[in-house]
């Protein structure tokens, strides 16, 4: 069984997986914005003629854009020609020639215009060309005549179509042309013959082009050959003869160059694009063709060798691919080499390309447009489509080079800003707004969002917002606790939060705050934290008969507030249910198995959050066969461990080891788990090399050169391990060069002038040969320095005397005995940084509130930075405040502004205080230098809760109030604030305020009576406001007798209560209807349960007191004449309302010698009783109030 890593996919979260967390800032639609181009043809742009032209230019904007075009730097008026029309809301252009028209007449270079009120954006100049397939001119071609073993050139010349045809060669049979290392296609289209053998005038050669647009295939006349040789049989058992030229009288000669012709040549290619360079080279017998690069290797990762190596191509040509190439031709007669000089050029390529700057009126920006070529491109400017020299002047903007700068930018500032940078090999053309807006904070997302996730998954919210100036956004936490940043918690700069590891407690609601000077805003996400599907029961790999039934388990835990589903695969496909088979909702059954069912079985336990997998093999045997179970009796334990290990079929990278297995006791081996160990890095340790069935005893282990190795075995089964087996005797493996390099290489500075590389050592198993070292080389990035180098025999090297903070490129190669490694990766690394030499500039300081300013600077330039930027640091302190007798710390406090960012919020400030602030760069050495020293002062604010608030009670009647000045006035106090309110349980009385002077800090209160208890709040002013409140509540009423007081008031906290008083109104009338009732009964007698004292059993033979009482109505025992029994069972008067009572006949019952009643009123009868006799006696009334008296 195994389990399964699930697809990338299975872990899906909410929608923010796909947003980008650096991307540009977008302006939301409803808000006004210059032209942007969101979609257009490529550059070069060609087209079928069979089709309609269709020239795409689409842009959004506010006001929508209105659009316009331009051909060969013209205006091209569209309704002039009534073949071309423009898509509604759209500029892109509809050329139709369904009523006819050349569309060759389009042809040109065009260009887009989008544009409203606040400016204009540009497309690329595109190109417009029409597909062509011309047809091959008609020839009649000659038989070529070519002696046996010569060379042979069959030239395709196809006809130039745009774009470039596709060649292949095929017989005038359409059967294609074999190739291989002597016969083959270059890449001009040419099929070369290294030399010709007889067997190749079998078959004609035809040239064919296949045109992309057309989808059509032109075929060239075929080429007959006519072979002259000295031996006329073809012989086909000599093709593989091993020296088949000479058996055939082939001369055998040395290498030739077909193609490229002579010793040297030189080509070259655009830096991005792949580089093919091709060697093609006759002789006898067949020559091999190798590759080089003088100075250096190949480039491993990017090299790869084609048409049987007779090309050699390098993707994604960078400049470090430049230099000198050469092919070399050889066989057994000798060899030759071409030597290939490659020029990297390269068409612009963005270094930083300008980005839309979206300001607020007042503030500063810059746009930058950066690029690099070569030759060096230059760079032009255009605002709205124009020139920037012949724009109106702005004396806000400043042109440096590359770089315009905005200063004190205005609504009339609005533009939208063109950079074009070329060179003779390209061009790129891109827009960048400026838009001056003045918006408070807003939202972009849906609100109240609920989000589900897996518990430790990585996990980021979004929060999407806008304002200008740009907000500062935050996140909190079910509305409480500091900003969520740092430890498992990360805000990107677009907003987004990242969870990195999602817990229990991470549950809950997430608050975005966004705030400029102009407001804020908020959403909130809703987090629910839900278990991981996991499958804790794996079906297991199962070796059954043919005939058999198998179940395989798949038992899966998972969060219940999700549904499962449970699906299974067969061989990796979805598993069709036959009737054979029985899906449950933890099994699989399969009955009658065939061995069509053979195969993988997989369990998938999905969600829709989240799916796990676990697989297992089933083997069916085709011999049926009677299971026996005479080993479930025996007890089962570890297996013996495995014996006489022997090592056979020594090979240079692997060994056969065989073993004698151990008894199983009883339990099947499941698994073996072979180990090995080496005594030349960890001597004494034992790793796992690798596992196999429990099924065999011989294996072949895949060695590593250069390992003294040893092998041991361990056995498996349900109970455990065995202990493991006497070693193997020791093999040695031949070395080889290595076969990887050295991982985790990093470059980093320690000092200011240096920069320490270092790596992770490879392990015994990949040095694969003795005296294993480091190759260790080094250059400045993008200098095209020599590489420098060192050879390392450890894990670490100190470059010194390096610039401060410079990129370099560093690779660390591995190298034994035998050889080197692998051409290794290229890795950037950094000398030391040194302090920051310039402070921020320009530090402007605006006063939000009493507590909070904000920030804006000017950044400095990079090559002061002398780092990496970290932050922007302002350090700020209390100087006084203006409070004149109050004594403030000047502790120095400091706030970070991360990355470029070049405006912030400084907040928990003191209200009415002066400050003093500066600012500085900060890189990973530490801080630069302090800008220069700003002042400001905060405005009055509402002061601190006052401090040692306190409430005595004297006696009952007064209460006496005391309290101190607050620690933080923030302001000059005006008075206090005192609220109070009486209490008595949950009954409140009406609230009081009282207002006292700055200086009063007493307070005595009479109590409106000795009971109720009061609630104080207090709070000082100023004349912003009142501030935070400090609450008490006056001690109980003092009482000798604290439980009665406590009583009486609970008391009369319930005598008071509605609800109280009808309970006992309902059970007053209650008792009043009882007692009518008892009076009545006493009045008119009746039949009563009676007992004797003496707990003596009613005899079954009296049937008068087969019911446990009697009647006494009369002293005979029997009803009195005319009376009838009632349905509770009492005898009920028909003639006569007069009971015994009246007439003194048993009023007063019976009594014995001492006076003790002889009998005794019962409110309920026995069980026996009961269940004989269904009088409801026992529940009336009456009885039960007999049972109380």
């Amino acid at each position: 069984m195994a389990r399964q890593q699930p697809p990338p996919w299975v872990h899906t979260t909410f929608l923010f997986c796909l947003l980008s967390l650096s991307g540009a800032i977008e302006i939301p639609m409803d808000l006004s914005q210059p032209p942007t181009i969101t979609k257009q043809s490529v550059k070069d742009h060609i087209v079928d003629p069979r089709d309609n032209i269709l020239i795409e230019c689409e842009a959004k904007g506010n006001p929508a854009p209105s659009f316009h075009w331009t051909r060969n730097s013209r205006f091209f008026n569209i309704a002039k020609d009534p073949r071309v029309s423009m898509r509604r809301r759209s500029g892109t252009l509809v050329i139709d020639f369904r009523s006819g028209g050349r569309p060759e007449e389009y042809e040109g270079e065009y260009q887009c215009f989008a544009r409203n009120k606040f400016g204009t954006a540009l497309s690329n100049r595109i190109r417009l060309q029409v597909s062509k397939s011309p047809l091959w001119p008609k020839e009649n071609l000659d038989p070529v005549v070519v002696q046996e073993g010569a060379p042979l050139t069959l030239q395709c010349n196809p006809p130039p179509g745009l774009p470039s045809p596709v060649i292949f060669w095929m017989s005038s049979s359409m059967e294609p042309i074999t190739q291989d290392k002597r016969v083959s296609q270059g890449h001009n289209g040419d099929l070369y013959f290294s030399n010709v053998m007889l067997q190749d005038m079998q078959t004609d050669y035809s040239c064919n082009a296949r045109f992309h647009f057309t989808h059509t295939i032109q075929q060239k006349n075929p080429f007959n050959l006519k072979v002259l040789t000295n031996h006329p049989y073809n012989d086909s058992s000599l093709r593989n003869h091993p020296d088949m030229y000479s058996a055939r009288g082939v001369a055998e000669r040395t290498p030739s160059f077909m193609y490229p012709q002579g010793t040297a040549s030189s080509q070259m290619v655009l830096r991005g694009t792949d580089l093919l360079l091709e060697c093609i080279a006759s002789g006898v017998p067949t020559p091999d063709i190798a590759w080089y690069k003088k100075g250096g290797d190949l480039p491993s990762d990017k090299a790869k060798f084609e048409n049987f190596n007779k090309a050699l191509r390098i993707t994604n040509v960078s400049e470090e691919d430049s230099g000198e190439y050469f092919c070399l031709a050889s066989n057994k007669m000798g060899s030759i080499r071409h030597t290939i000089s490659v020029r990297v050029k390269a068409a612009p390529y963005w270094l930083d390309e300008p980005k839309n700057l979206i300001l607020a009126p007042g503030e500063d920006g810059r746009l930058v447009c950066r690029a690099n070529g070569n030759p060096k491109p230059t760079v032009q400017w255009m605002v709205n489509g124009e020139p920037l020299q012949s724009a109106p002047p702005n004396p806000n903007r400043e042109v440096a080079g590359d770089t315009i700068i905005f200063r004190d930018t205005q609504i009339s500032s609005r533009a939208v800003y063109q950079c074009n940078t070329s060179n003779e090999h390209g061009y790129l053309l891109a827009n960048a707004f400026v838009s001056v807006l003045d918006v408070p904070p807003r939202m972009l997302s849906p609100r109240n969002q609920l989000m589900r996730v897996i518990l430790y998954n990585r996990t980021r919210l979004d929060c999407p917002f806008f304002g200008s100036p740009i907000p500062t956004l935050r996140w909190f936490k079910n509305g409480q606790g500091s900003n969520l940043d740092g430890g498992n918690y990360h805000v990107y700069e677009n907003g987004s939060l990242e969870i990195k590891m999602i817990r229990k407690e991470d549950q809950g609601i997430y608050t975005c705050v966004a705030t400029n000077i102009l407001g804020k805003a908020e959403n909130q996400v809703r987090l629910e934290v839900k278990d991981p599907t996991r499958i804790y029961r794996m079906p297991e790999d199962q070796v059954s008969k043919r005939g058999t039934t198998v179940q395989l388990e798949c038992r899966v835990k998972h969060d219940p507030s999700l549904k499962l589903t449970v699906s299974w695969l067969k061989d990796d496909e979805p598993l069709y249910i036959g009737n054979r088979m029985k899906k449950e909702e933890d099994s699989l059954t399969i009955f009658g198995v065939a061995e069509r069912d053979q195969g993988s079985y997989t369990c998938v336990a999905s969600t829709e959050l989240d799916q796990d997998l676990a697989k297992a093999y089933l083997t069916v045997l085709a011999d049926q066969a009677t299971p026996t179970n005479r080993l479930a009796a025996l007890p089962k334990g570890r297996p013996d461990r495995p014996r006489d290990l022997e090592l056979t079929d020594l090979a240079e990278r692997s060994v056969r080891l065989t073993w004698i297995p151990g008894d199983d006791n009883n339990s099947p081996i499941t698994d073996y788990v072979v180990q090995f160990e080496e005594d030349q890095f960890q001597p004494g340790v034992w790793h796992d090399h690798s596992k196999f069935p429990g099924s065999v005893n011989s294996a072949v282990l895949q060695l590593s050169p250069y390992v003294n190795y040893q092998f041991r075995v361990i056995a498996i089964n349900e109970v455990g391990s065995s202990h493991p087996s006497l070693p193997s005797e020791r093999y040695r493996t031949s070395g080889a060069p290595p076969e990887s390099n050295p991982s985790d290489v990093k470059g980093e500075g320690t000092r200011k002038n240096n920069m320490e590389i270092t790596w992770t050592p490879m392990n015994a198993t990949s040095a694969f040969g003795p005296n294993l070292r480091y190759i260790v080389k080094w250059r400045r990035r993008e200098t095209r320095e020599t590489w420098n180098n060192v050879t390392v025999w450890g894990s670490r090297y100190v470059v010194g005397q390096t610039p401060v903070y410079v990129p370099y490129e560093i690779r660390v190669q591995a190298e034994n005995d035998f050889g080197k490694g692998p051409e290794p990766d290229t890795v950037i690394g950094y000398s030391g940084e040194d302090y920051p030499r310039a402070a921020p500039t320009d530090v402007k300081i605006r006063v939000l509130n009493s507590t909070a300013i904000s920030l804006q600077w000017n950044r400095v330039y990079s090559d002061t930075v002398q780092g990496q930027l970290r932050e922007y640091r302002a350090y700020y302190w209390r100087e006084s405040s203006l409070l004149k007798s109050l004594w403030v710390s000047q502790k120095r406090q400091q706030a970070g502004f991360p990355g470029e960012r070049l405006r912030g919020v400084v907040s928990r400030l003191f209200p009415y205080s002066n400050y003093k602030l500066e600012m500085v760069v900060v890189n990973g050495r530490g801080d630069g230098p302090r800008s220069e020293t700003k002042e400001f002062t905060t405005p009055e604010g509402v002061p601190s809760a006052p401090r040692r608030f306190r409430v005595r009670q004297p006696n009952l009647e007064t209460i006496n109030l005391e309290w101190d000045h607050p620690e933080h006035p923030n302001g000059i106090l005006i008075g206090y604030t005192l609220k109070y309110v009486a209490f008595n349980g949950t009954k409140v009385g009406k609230q009081i305020v009282e207002n006292f002077s700055p200086n009063q800090t007493k307070f005595t209160m009479q109590r409106a009576d000795p009971v109720s208890r009061y609630r104080f709040s207090l709070s000082a002013r100023t004349q912003v406001g009142s501030g935070e409140a400090v609450t008490e509540e006056s001690p109980a009423p003092p009482n000798e007798a604290a439980p009665t007081a406590a009583y009486t008031n609970n008391q009369a906290d319930i005598a008071t209560q509605g609800w109280f008083i009808g309970l006992m109104c309902a059970v007053a009338l209650l008792v009043l209807i009882l007692l009518i009732v008892c009076f009545i009964k006493r009045s008119r007698g009746g039949k009563y349960p009676v007992r004797e004292k003496k707990d003596v059993p009613l005899g079954p033979e009296d049937p008068k007191e087969e019911d446990g009482s009697f009647d006494y109505s009369d002293e005979d025992n029997k009803p009195l004449q005319g009376s009838q029994t009632s349905l509770d069972g009492t005898i009920k008067q028909q003639e006569s309302d007069d009971s015994l009572v009246d007439y003194g006949e048993g009023g007063e019952g019976q009594f014995n010698e001492d006076g003790s009643f002889i009998g005794q009123y019962t409110v309920k009868k026995d069980k026996e009783e009961t269940e004989g006799n269904e009088s409801s006696e026992a529940t009336s009334p009456v009885n039960a109030i007999y049972s109380l008296a």
